[in-house]
C-alpha cells in the first residue's frame, strides 16, 4: 500500500502541491479565524451535582454572577469618607446598562464584607448584561476605563477579567513561543541535515500541521463548544510532531536517494522506498499518538476535550503531510534536496551513519554486553526520581495561575487578605420542595457543620431557595474540599432535593470525575497501541514492554513534576508561584501526549531493527544496526521537539508552563535513557523472543501484517556479537 502512495505522490506530485497550495491560502485566511470562536476553560463536568446546582439556581433565579470585580482604595481615605464615597458612588452609577445589568455596593447594601479590614477599600460586584461569554468579554472592554473613579485607584478582577487575561497571555505566549524557537530549530535543523534546502522541510510541515488543525478546530466550534487551550497543544503538536514527521522522511528519502543512480527512476524508486519505510514507520506512529490523545475524549470536561480535537486534528495533518505533500515535493527537489549544503556538516552527517560501526552501534554493542546491569540501574532510577509522585496533591486552578504582576490575579489576592475571605466564592446549596420551618432547620443544620462560618438564604422563589455557605479555608485546599463533603452528608428535609455547588464544589466534582474515567483511558489507549504495535511488528512481547517503558518515563516525569510544582523548589527560576497542589487534569494531558510521542521514538526504532532482523535474523545485529541507523535521528527529533515544547515553558500561566517543563523532562529521559540504553539492553535479553507471537497470531500478522518489503538500503555487516546460547545470556 505504501509503495503505491509513493509512486502516486511521484506521478502526480505537481498536482498534489497545487492542491496543497489551495489548502494553505483557505487555512491562512478562514482557518485562523478560530481565535475568535474559541471558549473559556472548560474544567467542569457538566453532569455532575455542582453544575446541576449551578443550571437550577440560572433556570429559578436567573443569571446573578460576580462577573466584575471593581476594586476601590485610598491610602488616605476610608470607605465613609465623602471624598471616597462620592465619586466611587457617580462612577458606579453612571455606567452604561447596556453593559451592566446589576451593580453590589457597600453604600447599597451595607454589607460588612464589601469592606476591608482597615476601611481603605472596597469593591464593587458587577454583573454583566449579556449572557453569552464572548459578549461579556466584550462588554468588558467597554466599560473598563469608565469604571475609574477620580481621586481613587482602581483595579478590575472577577471571572470575566481572568478569562480575558488568559486569553491575553495565551496569544502572548504563543507569539513569544514562535519568536523563540524558530530561529533556534532553523538553525538545528542546517546542523542535524547539513544544508538549506533539506532543513527547510520540516518547517513547511509543521507550519501546515498548525494551519490544518486550526483550520479543523474551526470546523468543530460550529458544532461544539471549544477551549481557547486548545491553541496551545496545536501549536506544540503541530509544529513540533511536523518536524518529528519530516526528520525520518527526508533522512531516509537522503540516505535512499545517495545509494542509487542519478535520474528520474532513481528519484521515483528513492521516493517509493521512503515512502514504503519511513512514510510506514510515519503513518503507524501518527495513528499511535492519535489513539492515545483520543483517550482524552472519554472525559467530560471541555478543556480534555478541547485538548484531544486539537491534538488530533494536529497529529493527523501532520501524518498526512508527511506522506502527501513532502514526498510529492521530494519528487519535484529530488538531488536538489541537498541543495545550499554546508560541506563540514555533511561529512559529519555522512561518518554518524556510516555503516554497523559507528558511535551509536558501540554504545549498543557497551550496552548488550552488560544489559543486566543497565536494566536494573535505569528501573531502579526512574522509580527513584519517581518517588515524590506518592505525596501529589491534586487541586484546581486559580488566579495564581496567572502572572503575578496581572491585575485581575492581584485583585483576587486583595480579596483574599484584607476583606471576608471567599466572600465571592461561597458554597452554594440548592435546595427545593422544603417548607419553611425544615428549610429554616436544614440551615441551622449547616452552620453547624465544622469549617463553617455562616449560613444564610440569599433567595428564594417558589419552591427553590439558594443558600450561601461561607468558610474561611482556601478554595481549592483539602479543608475546602472535605467541607464540601461535610455541606452535602447534612441530611436534607424530608421530600426536598439538594444540590451542592460553587467552585470549591466543582472541583470535588472534577475530580472524582477524573478518578472515574481513568482506568477507561488508560485501559483503551494501553489495548489499541498493544494491537497498533503488535500489527506493525508482528511481536506481542515488543508492545508489552514498550507499554511498561512509557510507564516508567512518566513516573520520573511526574515526580519532578511534582518536585517543581507542588514543592516549588523551582519556583523563583521558572517565574510561578506554588499553590501546594498540581491541577489534576494537566497530569492526564501529559500522560496522553507524552505517551504518544514515546511510542512515536519506539515506533521509529523498532521499525529499523526489524528491517535489520529480517534481513539477518540476528537479533544483536538487528538492534545495534537499528539503533545507528536511528539514534542520531531520533535524539536530533527530541532536540527539535524540546526545542519547540521548551518555548512553552515560558508561558505566564503555570500550567501551561508545568506542561512545557514536564513534556521536556520526559521527552529527554525517553530519547535517551529509555531508547538508547533501555531498550537495546531489554532486547538483548528477551534475545530472539522479541519477535515472538503465538502460532495463531504468528500465522495472523504474516498474512494481514505489514511488514516492510524489500531489502535494506546496504547490507548491515557482519554480526557485532555472536548471539549466545539462550541459557549463556546475561
Amino acid at each position: 500500500m505504501f509503495e503505491a502512495v509513493g509512486r502516486f505522490m511521484f506521478r502526480r506530485r505537481r498536482w498534489v502541491l497545487a492542491g496543497a497550495g489551495v489548502f494553505v491560502v483557505a487555512a491562512a485566511v478562514w482557518g485562523t479565524g478560530v481565535f475568535g470562536s474559541l471558549g473559556g476553560a472548560g474544567f467542569e463536568d457538566p453532569g455532575s451535582d455542582s453544575a446541576r446546582a449551578a443550571q437550577q439556581v440560572k433556570r429559578v433565579f436567573g443569571r446573578h454572577q460576580a462577573d466584575v470585580v471593581v476594586l476601590y482604595s485610598s491610602p488616605e481615605l476610608t470607605v465613609d469618607d465623602p471624598a471616597f464615597r462620592i465619586p466611587a458612588q457617580r462612577t458606579l452609577g453612571a455606567l452604561p446598562r447596556r453593559y451592566v445589568a446589576k451593580v453590589t455596593s457597600y453604600w447599597d447594601t451595607g454589607a460588612p464584607q464589601l469592606v476591608s479590614a482597615n476601611r481603605h477599600a472596597t469593591y464593587a460586584v458587577l454583573e454583566l448584561a449579556d449572557a453569552d461569554g464572548d459578549a461579556r468579554q466584550d462588554a468588558l472592554a467597554e466599560i473598563k476605563d469608565e469604571v475609574a473613579a477620580p481621586g481613587l485607584t482602581t483595579k478590575v478582577g472577577g471571572t470575566v477579567a481572568i478569562d480575558h487575561d488568559t486569553d491575553t497571555q495565551v496569544a502572548k505566549d504563543i507569539g513569544r513561543a514562535e519568536s523563540l524557537s524558530m530561529p533556534l530549530l532553523l538553525v538545528l535543523l542546517v546542523v542535524v541535515f547539513g544544508a538549506l534546502a533539506a532543513a527547510g522541510m520540516p518547517l513547511l510541515v509543521g507550519g501546515l500541521a498548525i494551519l490544518g488543525a486550526f483550520t479543523a478546530l474551526r470546523l468543530l466550534t460550529t458544532v461544539t463548544d471549544v477551549s481557547v487551550f486548545a491553541i496551545n497543544l496545536v501549536t506544540m503538536l503541530g509544529l513540533g510532531l511536523g518536524i518529528d514527521y519530516a526528520l525520518f522522511v527526508v533522512s531516509r528519502f537522503r540516505e535512499e536517494l545517495a545509494a542509487r543512480p542519478p535520474g528520474r527512476q532513481g528519484v521515483q524508486d528513492a521516493l517509493v522506498r521512503t515512502v514504503a519505510t519511513a512514510g510506514r514507520t510515519v503513518a503507524f506512529s501518527g495513528l499511535t499518538v492519535a489513539i492515545s490523545l483520543a483517550g482524552l475524549l472519554l472525559f467530560p470536561q471541555m478543556f480534555l476535550r478541547s485538548m484531544a480535537f486539537g491534538g488530533i486534528a494536529a497529529v493527523l495533518v501532520a501524518m498526512a503531510g508527511a506522506l502527501t505533500v513532502l514526498p510529492a515535493l521530494l519528487g519535484v527537489l529530488g538531488p536538489r534536496i541537498n541543495a545550499l549544503s554546508v560541506p563540514w556538516l555533511r561529512r559529519r552527517r555522512g561518518r554518524a551513519t556510516d555503516g554497523a560501526g559507528g558511535w551509536w552501534s558501540r554504545v549498543a554493542r557497551s550496552v548488550m554486553r552488560h544489559a543486566v546491569v543497565y536494566v536494573a540501574v535505569i528501573v531502579v532510577g526512574l522509580l527513584a526520581l519517581g518517588l515524590p509522585f506518592r505525596n501529589v496533591a491534586f487541586g484546581g486552578i486559580d488566579a495564581r495561575a496567572l502572572p503575578a504582576d496581572t491585575e485581575s490575579r492581584q485583585v483576587s489576592q486583595t480579596l483574599d487578605r484584607d476583606f471576608t475571605r471567599n466572600a465571592t466564592t461561597a458554597i452554594t446549596v440548592a435546595i427545593s420542595g422544603a417548607d419553611v420551618a425544615r428549610l429554616r432547620g436544614y440551615v441551622e443544620r449547616l452552620r453547624a457543620v465544622p469549617g463553617v462560618t455562616a449560613a444564610q438564604i440569599t433567595q428564594t422563589s417558589a419552591a427553590t431557595s439558594q443558600i450561601a455557605v461561607r468558610y474561611r479555608a482556601d478554595p481549592i485546599s483539602p479543608q475546602a474540599r472535605q467541607l464540601v463533603a461535610d455541606v452535602r452528608a447534612v441530611p436534607a428535609p424530608a421530600g426536598s432535593r439538594v444540590l451542592v455547588g460553587g467552585d470549591t464544589a466543582e472541583l470535588v466534582d472534577l475530580l472524582q470525575s477524573l478518578g472515574r474515567t481513568l482506568p477507561w483511558m488508560a485501559g483503551l489507549v494501553g489495548l489499541v497501541t498493544f494491537v497498533l504495535l503488535f500489527l506493525a511488528f508482528g511481536s506481542v512481547l515488543l508492545p508489552v514492554k514498550a507499554i511498561v517503558m512509557n510507564l516508567l518515563s512518566l513516573a520520573a516525569s511526574f515526580g519532578a513534576l511534582v518536585w517543581i510544582f507542588q514543592q516549588g523548589h523551582l519556583s523563583g527560576l521558572l517565574g510561578f508561584t506554588p499553590t501546594g497542589t498540581i491541577e489534576a487534569t494537566q497530569p492526564i494531558l501529559m500522560l496522553a501526549i507524552a505517551f504518544g510521542l514515546s511510542m512515536d521514538y519506539e515506533v521509529f526504532l523498532l521499525s529499523r531493527m526489524r528491517e535489520q532482523w529480517d534481513h539477518t535474523g540476528d537479533n544483536t545485529t538487528a538492534v545495534a544496526g537499528g539503533l545507528q541507523r536511528t539514534g542520531r535521528i531520533i535524539t536530533s527529533a527530541a532536540l527539535l521537539m524540546v526545542v519547540v515544547i521548551g518555548a512553552f515553558s515560558t508561558s505566564g500561566i503555570t500550567f501551561i508552563k508545568m506542561i512545557g517543563v514536564g513534556m521536556i523532562i520526559a521527552i529527554l529521559i525517553d530519547a535517551t535513557v529509555v531508547r538508547a540504553l533501555l531498550v537495546p539492553a531489554t532486547m538483548r535479553l528477551l534475545g530472539r523472543y522479541n519477535w515472538w507471537a503465538p502460532r495463531p497470531l504468528a500465522r495472523f500478522w504474516d498474512r494481514y501484517g505489514h511488514r516492510e518489503h524489500g531489502q535494506p538500503l546496504t547490507p548491515p555487516g557482519p554480526p557485532l556479537v555472536p548471539e549466545p546460547p539462550a541459557a549463556d545470556r546475561p
